[in-house]
């Protein structure tokens, strides 16, 4: 019964006071909406930029040999550094922890012809696992280059998704072949769409891949022109890289404390400073979101301040009819938590919509708007202390009156 009194008596000071009501409702709206919605942003953009890093591989390095820039037990400087099968088979049998890793041939100058339409195209020469370390993951009813065509030294070719609307527009381009310098190649998959922000020679979606063995043999190449591998857990990628230094330094007698010999690229460093950007980009917009819903409290407090001074004999009747000082702090709270969970709910409904309105067409640039967990639990723990604590000081203030006191004001 105590409850509903305190809501009967909620519901008659909402009805005398519907501006003052409002103007408390509309900051607590505000702010409510204000981190939410700051926050959401927030995760949002920070898994679209992360979307694009990985879209050129996760956990992996990208390695070019290079020249030395130390003389190392006797040998001179500025020796080159050439990789080879037999390296790469070394580093995949010695480098625990590696998932993967794969040579690759690179080259711009071939003429892609099909029909009256001529492109020149990178091309890349790579084995299989080169597709799951770089994300090229084919469309349906096709694939990428396999260990057959490898062993086999098959002509075929993998094309970018762009590159294959360039050489045949919106016609299927699997089962069809296209001419690379003059020699026909038989197209086996068309890439999806993937998001990449960064790259090393070019776009994925502008390139083509053939087996490294039929690039090799058609070509000429025998060294890689860089190689690329992989490492299961991104806390162990530096581990590995170290390990890849010290083995080609011992198979190609070079000091392995030198890092021009063998050039890197760790795509989990970008992923790294990405999140650590991102974790302080998404402090300060809760911070500000904060400071906008503080101001609402402020707001609250200074009404239920108002409150007390209107109700003051109000107060005076009840404790002098022996209301304890517990009840008439509970009645200020529970006013206080009533309107502060109402203005909250209102405001998370308007991000709701908010973010479920976004259009699509922007996720591109800025990521799609999520209301997570996180700032759901977040959002309720501020709301619950800003409520507390603007009905708490009022509410004690007004159980501290003296009855015969408050009775003549």
């Amino acid at each position: 019964m105590g409850w509903k009194n305190y809501l009967r008596q909620f519901l008659r000071d909402l009805r005398s006071q519907k501006l003052r009501a409002a103007l408390t409702l509309f900051g607590l709206v505000w702010g409510t909406a204000a981190v939410t919605l700051l926050l959401a942003f927030g995760e949002g953009l920070q898994e679209r930029l992360i979307k694009n890093i990985r879209g050129l591989g996760e956990n992996i390095v990208i390695c070019w040999p290079s020249q030395t820039s130390k003389p190392w037990e006797g040998l001179p400087r500025n020796r080159k550094i050439t990789i080879k099968d037999d390296d790469i088979a070394a580093l995949k049998r010695e480098i625990p922890g590696m998932t993967a890793i794969s040579g690759e041939y690179s080259d711009g100058n071939k003429k892609f012809k099909v029909g009256r339409k001529v492109i020149v195209p990178g091309l890349t020469g790579a084995d299989p696992v080169f597709a799951v370390m770089r994300n090229l993951i084919p469309q349906e009813g096709g694939r990428y280059v396999n260990d057959l065509d490898v062993d086999e030294r098959r002509r075929v070719v993998f094309l970018g998704d762009g590159l294959k609307n360039d050489l045949f527009g919106d016609a299927d381009a699997v089962g069809k072949y296209v001419n690379i310098n003059g020699v026909p190649f038989l197209v086996v998959g068309v890439m999806q769409a993937k998001e990449q922000d960064s790259s090393y020679q070019g776009r994925d979606k502008d390139r083509a891949s053939i087996p490294a063995t039929t690039f090799r043999a058609m070509y000429g190449q025998q060294e890689y022109g860089n190689f690329v591998f992989q490492v299961a857990d991104a806390e162990k990628v530096e581990t590995a890289k170290d390990k890849v230094i010290a083995t080609l330094a011992r198979l190609h007698r070079f000091d392995p404390n030198d890092h021009e010999a063998v050039r890197m690229w760790d795509v989990t460093e970008n992923e790294k400073f990405m999140h650590s950007f991102m974790l302080g980009f998404r402090v300060f917009l809760g911070v500000m979101g904060l400071l906008t819903l503080i101001v609402g409290g402020i707001g609250v407090s200074n009404i239920m301040n108002v409150v007390v001074e209107e109700r003051t004999k109000e107060i005076g009747v009840k404790m002098a009819l022996g209301a304890r000082q517990r009840t008439v702090v509970s009645q200020f709270l529970f006013e206080t938590f009533l309107l502060t969970a109402l203005g909250g709910l209102v405001g998370f409904a308007i991000s709701w919509g908010i973010c479920a309105a976004f259009p699509k067409s922007l996720d591109e640039f800025v990521g799609t708007p999520t209301l997570s967990l996180q700032v759901g639990v977040i959002t309720t723990i501020t709301l619950g202390l800003i409520g507390f604590l603007a009905g708490y000081f009022p509410a004690r203030s007004a159980a501290r009156l003296n009855p015969v006191e408050a009775l003549r004001l």
